[in-house]
């Protein structure tokens, strides 16, 4: 009851606020992230991710980005230019937690507390995004602090290994993606929908790998936007929406499929001893998920299907993303 109570007190929210300002220019975009494997009754691997962003709108990007956007020969040189801010925390965890000294086998204890700055390029039809995060990786990511802190308050298991997790150390990660409209929207039966393959690269000392995939979408008053943001590596989202009606919905399904020359959070630490696992080189994800619009506000819920990231893993991820956008 209480949860309906407060969706349907951000939908009338909502619908008093206009979806454009008045003057026609667009708004910037707040968005809150999480993503949890809590969903589907599970705790291990990748357990947690939090993320909270913001990204300008067109007429707010500082000239100095602009000019960034357009000496990048890989960015396209006519589309509207954005910047990206967001502060961020990722959680890995063995399987069991009980554990003082988990077995060899399961992915070390490890944590990422970050900043990210990136620039945003959108045509209409192409959207370059590239990212650089930086952040540390160990005791100094209150990783530990994070999961105990909300273990505590929804009782669950108190993890007792984290005295074994992966030693502080700097982490780098950049990142290029390019997402394109291979199908622009298109009406069927009344409705609209749209295909969205991607590609892209990230280099560091956290992640190094190549992607690419694809998402369909098919709904009403589908937004300008490339689907919903999530935590790397994964599909990308475009970080803001620009609504094309009050309310507006959509049901969507991709797939992402990663080479991996380097995991941290596998491989261990770069420049200590820590734990590892042994990682497999291809991973892949399948997502399927909704969003759902109301003029200044988008919800979305993204179900994550990862495969076997090391060899000793015992079955394929699952994880649930929950994202709410605001335009202001």
């Amino acid at each position: 009851m209480r949860i309906g109570r407060i969706l349907a007190a951000l939908a009338a929210i909502a619908l008093a606020v206009p979806a454009h300002a008045e003057d026609g220019t667009e708004k910037g975009t707040l968005s809150i992230l999480f993503e949890n494997d809590i969903f589907y009754n599970s705790d291990h691997d990748y357990t947690n991710g939090v993320l909270i962003g913001y990204t300008t709108a067109p007429q707010d990007t500082p000239d100095w980005a602009v000019r960034t956007a357009r000496l990048l020969p890989f960015f396209a040189q006519d589309g509207d230019v954005r910047t990206r801010y967001a502060l961020g925390q990722d959680i890995f965890t063995p399987s069991d937690l009980k554990d003082k000294d988990p077995p060899l086998t399961q992915r070390p204890y490890a944590g990422f507390l970050y900043g990210a700055f990136g620039l945003v390029d959108d045509t209409g039809t192409n959207l370059d995004q590239l990212q650089v995060s930086l952040g540390i990786i160990g005791p100094a990511s209150l990783a530990e602090e994070a999961q105990k802190w909300v273990h505590s308050i929804i009782h669950g298991v108190d993890p007792q290994g984290w005295s074994t997790q992966l030693r502080d150390e700097p982490g780098l990660v950049i990142e290029y993606e390019r997402s394109m409209k291979l199908i622009p929207p298109q009406s069927v039966l009344g409705l609209v929908f749209d295909v969205e393959p991607h590609y892209g690269i990230a280099v560091g000392n956290v992640y190094d790998y190549v992607n690419a995939g694809g998402m369909a979408r098919l709904g009403f008053n589908l937004p300008k936007d490339y689907g919903p943001l999530r935590i790397d590596p994964s599909l990308p989202g475009s970080g803001f929406f620009e609504p094309t009606g009050d309310i507006g919905g959509y049901i969507f399904a991709g797939v992402d499929g990663r080479a991996i020359g380097r995991n941290l959070f596998l491989d261990g630490n770069t420049f200590e001893q820590s734990r590892s696992v042994d990682k497999l080189n291809l991973v892949g994800d399948l997502e399927m998920g909704a969003a759902v619009t109301f003029r200044a506000f988008e919800l979305s819920f993204t179900h994550v299907i990862r495969s076997r990231e090391y060899s000793t893993q015992k079955a394929a991820d699952q994880f649930g993303a929950v994202n709410l956008s605001v335009r202001f």
